[in-house]
């Protein structure tokens, strides 16, 4: 790293730290801090919604597919695209029908307090570990291009993020994702306009090369799609059930939406998320294919291509940018769930009676557990890693179940709901045995979910009505 590029990163988190500052001061109660006062542009909520789900690791790791393989992950963001359009058709309406904070109030105003509570703590878990993770992720790739320890990176990273989202809430981070997904698009950008330029080839002899060697692939229609995550109809249709739980009952993702005026502001910030989604994965697999022909195929360590591409081969300046483009996707993400785990605590465990200090203070409190996380493990936990990446695999699938239970007029038992719950998690664990491809996860979560709830609710309905006619 040059002094250039050192300059460009400083001048990036001091900016981000002097935004949340001031944008704090505008923030008068828990409803601003964490719903943005129902205030938030649906372009600038669109735009969060892709930066919040677009982790370091899918900035490098996306690159890395292509440069290994082709583009057939394309296939899933098209899942996407369908499975937001139906977020926005099946729940979305509810959710501003019902104004709520927290979209768990509708399991809690469904099923009671305590399955309220209960899905609250599987989303905090789930962000927690899944989260943490990503930070030391995050930690690895900046410590690579920068040269720093692991936790100076981590600390430097947390300490940026924890001090703009505490003091400026929702509307901050929001704001804020929307220009960090323009950095780190604009590094995608830059990254394919300096080999094309490097290249100094026709662009249609380019395309060919790559259209040869079999780069530029897109729809695998290989018959294997139970164990093939990357086969169309495992990629397409898994990307649908992904997208819908990951953005109709991750509050992360939702809260977002919650924060857009009205309900067709939310759509369009919804579906348009998922257009916006397929246009970035277009343009970092097109970067990842045009590395490897600038670095002729060499191997390098799995998805290590981009980070080595920034190190080894960009001038100073961009690739203080690109460094710059690493911290705003790993930043939203962190940013967004501090925020999003503070407001499912507030809300579902606290019951809301939290004043805009104390949701500050839990925020706070929420941040430490991330960097603690990412500070207690180090780089070659592999399975610690694999645990965080895969657990909304283990969770999204009971949840969703959760919320199409509760569209049922059915009076549902709290202990068949809490079995099917269970069931629908510990299912991932044989499914993972059995090598189904993870694509399928969480559509069979949702089906055992569904069938295990409604079986142990008729057992248990049979029971009372034989006893009742016993003592009858």
């Amino acid at each position: 790293m040059q002094l250039l590029d050192i300059a460009i990163v400083v001048i990036f988190l001091a900016g981000n730290i002097l935004f949340g500052l001031l944008q704090g001061k505008g923030n008068k109660n828990t409803s601003d801090y964490f719903l943005g006062g129902h205030k938030l542009p649906w372009i600038v909520a669109m735009l969060s919604i892709v930066a919040t789900e677009t982790s370091v690791l899918t900035f490098v790791s996306v690159p890395g597919l292509a440069y290994r393989g082709d583009w057939s992950f394309l296939q899933l963001p098209l899942g996407y695209i369908v499975g937001r359009i139906l977020v926005s058709s099946l729940l979305l309406p509810i959710y501003f029908k019902e104004g709520v904070t927290s979209i768990y109030e509708i399991i809690g105003s469904r099923f009671g307090s305590g399955m309220q509570k209960l899905a609250s703590v599987v989303f905090l878990v789930t962000r927690i570990l899944g989260d943490g993770v990503r930070f030391l992720a995050t930690g690895v790739v900046v410590q690579a291009v920068t040269g720093w320890s692991l936790p100076l990176s981590i600390i430097i990273i947390g300490a940026v993020t924890l001090i703009y989202t505490i003091s400026g809430g929702l509307k901050t981070v929001v704001w804020l994702d929307s220009v960090q997904f323009g950095l780190y698009f604009l590094g995608g950008v830059i990254t394919i306009v300096f080999i094309l330029l490097r290249l100094d080839e026709p662009l249609l002899h380019i395309f060919s090369t790559l259209a040869d060697a079999g780069k530029l692939h897109i729809f695998n229609m290989s018959n294997d799609m139970l164990v093939n995550p990357m086969a169309f109809g495992s990629a397409f249709f898994g990307g649908i059930f992904l997208s819908l739980a990951s953005h109709g009952v991750d509050f992360m993702m939702v809260q977002r939406v919650l924060g857009c005026s009205n309900l067709g502001e939310a759509k369009k910030a919804l579906i348009g998320s998922g257009i916006f989604v397929f246009i970035q994965f277009t343009i970092f697999l097109l970067a990842g294919s045009l590395i490897y022909l600038f670095m002729e195929g060499i191997t390098i360590e799995k998805d290590r291509e981009f980070a080595s591409f920034i190190v080894n081969y960009l001038p100073s300046g961009l690739k203080g940018l690109l460094l710059a483009g690493i911290l705003s996707a790993a930043m939203s993400t962190i940013a967004s769930s501090i925020n999003s785990l503070a407001a499912s605590t507030v809300t579902d465990i606290l019951g809301g009676r939290i004043s805009l200090k104390g949701s500050r203070l839990i925020s706070l409190g929420w941040a430490a557990v991330l960097i603690g996380i990412a500070l207690l493990f180090d780089e070659s936990d592999k399975s610690i890693i694999l645990v965080g990446l895969e657990i909304a695999s283990f969770t999204y699938g009971g949840l969703l179940g959760l919320f199409l239970l509760s569209k049922s007029k059915r009076d549902f038992h709290p202990a068949s709901l809490g079995i099917g719950l269970v069931a629908s998690m510990s299912i991932v664990f044989l499914l993972k045995y059995l090598g189904l491809a993870w694509t399928w996860y969480i559509t069979v979560s949702v089906l055992v979910n569904l069938l295990v709830t409604t079986g142990i609710d008729m057992t248990i309905f049979k029971n009372k009505l034989n006893e009742k006619q016993k003592t009858g």
